[in-house]
């Protein structure tokens, strides 16, 4: 999984698990290029 930090807001996107394929929310935030804040939750 690859994270965009390079944009100064949050981020939410569904993405499967690469292991058993079910749905997972990310969350996260980023501020100067660095990633400040990440959640993951099912989906």
């Amino acid at each position: 999984m690859l994270l965009d930090v390079s944009l100064d807001e949050e981020q939410t996107y569904i993405e499967d698990c690469e292991v058993c394929c079910r749905p997972i929310q990310i969350t996260y935030s980023a501020h100067n290029a660095r990633l400040v804040s990440f959640s993951c939750a099912a989906a």
